[in-house]
């Protein structure tokens, strides 16, 4: 499918690595002056990176486009999109030692924005419909949904499986590769696997998928890296965008769009268990009200 205007030069930077050299050239050159190239022959870009235009062709095929045209409208479509909502095709994402605080919420609040539209604008909501029905329809009726993610990405694994469980699924966590791998095992057909994984190559995560596969469980990969060996692994990818600055490398930044993508899920599970979900959260609220202080009302005026 090809890819249209939006999002097209994040999922460019994001599988710049995984891409052959020549191509990598091509996108290289893109990304450096993204208007230039969208006003170029294809014989012009071929000549300024070094390839030829066949190879251009190809570069453009891989990215799901028919043609050079193809590539051309998409990047100029994002151009001027993010012009006319005043966004920076790249955000400034230096942080000096000496930077105010000013400054450095600026480039965090600019980063993880853009990376957020960006997940947006490129998730497939088809494949969230899908895993948002599977785990609905696993309340209740013996079905499993494990959550495994280590490193940044367990945050975002926590944090789902503790909002799932509110809607009465069978939601766990594993904190350990051995635990998880172990209660993988245990799947069968109908239960469900999510790995999550920012770059898609940690082995214990592509491990975890792996066995669920093997017995199974409906596998979905949450990734920035469509092509990584955890989204091949899995029958289902949700991907995640992510913008590096200063002091905080793809990982540790990539967390919020993990959670837009694992909240959008919840959400979506929690459309199709309602009203049952209301009941879950009243029961739920009740269990730990004592635990709240009481509220006061707000005094107005003076203190007398």
């Amino acid at each position: 499918m090809a890819l249209d205007g939006e999002g097209l030069l994040a999922r460019l930077r994001t599988e710049l690595p995984g891409l052959p050299e020549a191509l990598q050239r091509v996108a290289e050159l893109i990304l450096r002056d993204p208007e230039e190239a969208a006003q170029s022959t294809i014989v012009d870009l071929a000549e300024r990176s070094g390839t030829s235009p066949a190879t251009v062709t190809r570069f453009c095929r891989t990215l799901g486009f028919r043609g050079y045209a193809g590539l051309r409208v998409a990047i100029a479509t994002e151009i001027g999109r993010a012009a006319q909502a005043r966004w920076e095709i790249d955000v400034d994402r230096d942080i000096a030692p000496d930077h105010p605080l000013q400054r450095v919420l600026g480039v965090i609040v600019n980063a993880d924005t853009q990376a957020i539209r960006e997940t947006a604008d490129r998730l497939d909501l088809t494949a969230v419909e899908v895993v948002a029905s599977s785990i609905a329809e696993s309340i209740g009726s013996g079905r499993r949904v494990e959550v495994f993610g280590v490193g940044s990405s367990a945050a975002a694994t926590t944090e789902l499986v503790f909002r799932l469980q509110r809607l009465r699924v069978a939601c766990w966590h594993r904190a350990e590769a051995h635990s998880a791998l172990s209660s993988a095992a245990l799947l069968r057909p109908g239960d469900l696997a999510i790995g999550v994984s920012h770059s898609g190559r940690t082995r214990e995560v592509i491990e975890f998928l792996s066995e669920a596969a093997e017995h199974g469980a409906m596998t979905v990969a949450v990734t920035s890296y469509p092509r990584s060996p955890l989204a091949e692994s899995a029958e289902l990818v949700l991907t995640t965008e992510t913008h590096e600055t200063s002091f905080r490398l793809a990982a540790l930044s990539a967390l919020h769009s993990q959670l837009l993508v694992l909240d959008l899920v919840y959400v979506a599970v929690a459309q199709r268990s309602h009203p049952a979900v209301d009941e879950a959260f009243e029961l739920t609220a009740r269990a730990v009200q004592t635990h709240r202080l009481p509220e006061h009302p707000i005094r107005k005026g003076k203190h007398r």
